[in-house]
């Protein structure tokens, strides 16, 4: 498994996985135009040349906000979405981020699960966040 920052070239792949992870994807246009901010870092995971987690934060001033993680299904609960954590925390940092957050789904038990051991605290919910009127969970850490 190798780890690296992502190229434009990764961005049709990305699309694909996003497409096969989420019900309400980001499409190819979303992808390239948050790569192409400054504020924007994302890191995937390759394996011989086949992309099999993915994961992108967003950095302004000292927060930032964990815009999207994926993982193939076939790759799942093998400490991919970890590592990507690992690596999307470690950019924000760089960046001069303090704290960050992200969002999930409620009944995204496994992400949950993965956000409160990684030392992620609830906020508060956004109701009827999702296009499919499913509630959200604003979390947030602090980081070192």
């Amino acid at each position: 498994m190798n780890g690296r920052l992502w190229k434009y070239a990764d961005l049709s792949q990305i699309a694909a996985l996003e497409r096969d992870c989420f019900s309400d994807p980001w499409n190819h246009r979303m992808l390239a135009e948050s790569f192409l901010s400054e504020h924007f870092f994302g890191s995937l995971l390759d394996e011989e040349g086949v992309i099999t987690a993915y994961g992108g934060v967003g950095v302004a001033d000292d927060a930032a906000e964990v815009q999207l993680v994926g993982v193939a299904e076939m790759y799942r609960r093998c400490g991919r979405g970890n590592k990507i954590m690992d690596d999307l925390e470690e950019l924000a940092a760089e960046h001069g981020a303090k704290r960050i957050f992200l969002e999930v789904r409620v009944s995204n038990s496994p992400a949950l699960m993965l956000y409160l051991r990684r030392g992620y605290s609830g906020l508060y919910v956004r109701s009827r966040y999702y296009a499919d009127g499913e509630d959200a969970i604003v979390m947030m850490k602090e980081l070192d």
